[in-house]
């Protein structure tokens, strides 16, 4: 059974930073692994993906607005896809979900409707 977890949210203020870790355990081969935000009355967005347990390029993928600032890894060791957030901004604050898929990222790797498995989300708030 496939199952995933999120932690590392909290509390920042602008121009702060916090890595966010998803475990995906009860995969053996390559699956896509994306993080994902939704904002109170807004839709959820995707906001970066990357490939775990593969033997490929390691493809990564980022929403424009979070390209420079976040940057999501790997530590197949540990099951866990890590998202590292930089130069925090108030707009950024949202639930963050983790979600995964058992296949190669590619080019839908940030639309959510494209994920099986979710975890059940983090907190991530940015103050001025």
């Amino acid at each position: 059974e496939v199952q995933v977890v999120e932690s590392g949210g909290g509390s920042v203020q602008t121009g702060g930073s916090l890595t966010l870790s998803c475990v995906a355990s009860g995969y053996t081969d390559s699956h896509c692994v994306g993080w994902f935000r939704q904002a109170p009355g807004k839709e959820r967005e995707g906001v970066a993906a990357t490939e775990a347990k593969s033997e490929g390029s390691g493809r990564t993928y980022y929403a424009d607005s979070v390209k420079g600032r976040f940057a999501i890894s790997v530590d197949n060791a540990k099951n866990t896809v890590y998202l590292q957030m930089n130069s925090l901004k108030p707009v950024d604050t949202a639930m963050y979900y983790c979600a995964a898929e058992r296949t190669y990222c590619g080019h839908w790797s940030l639309r959510d409707y494209e994920y099986t498995y979710w975890g059940q989300g983090t907190q991530v708030t940015v103050s001025s």
